[in-house]
């Protein structure tokens, strides 16, 4: 019998994601709750912009999910978004959950029930090393930007204030 807990469903869905892709580094599954890109970045002992936090909007065209990447020290800037994908909304836990497969605080930038509109900001671009939520507010994994772009074949461009 093995001693290694079950992990969430959202978490494996990460892990088997990755481990498809070819990605070097395992998901890792904290201790607590991470919902905050301040809390990731004091339980990895990181600073807070190599936190890769995904904010989704709601396109208001055809009610698709529009997945935002950027650095946890930054904000997103929704007119700089809407500008590149159209008039945007807020998507609430339910919207967010049923688009991606992952409840808000564990939102991954992979993994997602259907394809997502994805932008990554160029902000994380300053950081050799990031770290991204598993699909599970305890869930993280590290890689770095380029892997990033590689994974979700997201443009990069300039989203944040």
């Amino acid at each position: 019998m093995s001693s290694i807990p079950a992990r969430p469903e959202g978490f494996q869905t990460v892990a088997r994601a990755l481990e498809t892709a070819g990605h070097p580094h395992a998901p890792v599954f904290l201790d607590a709750a991470v919902r905050t890109s301040q809390q990731a970045a004091d339980a990895l002992g990181i600073a807070v912009g190599q936190i890769a936090k995904s904010v989704i909007f709601r396109r208001r065209s055809d009610d698709a999910a529009v997945l935002v990447i950027t650095s946890g020290d930054r904000r997103v800037d929704e007119k700089k978004v809407a500008a590149m994908v159209g008039a945007l909304g807020r998507a609430d836990a339910e919207f967010v959950k049923a688009k991606t497969g992952f409840s808000i605080g564990g939102v991954a930038p992979l993994g997602h029930v259907a394809p997502l509109v994805t932008l990554i900001d160029r902000e994380l671009f300053r950081f050799e090393e990031i770290w991204a939520a598993a699909g599970h507010p305890n869930g993280v994994f590290k890689l770095s930007p380029q892997q990033l772009e590689a994974l979700t074949r997201a443009p990069v461009v300039d989203v944040a204030t």
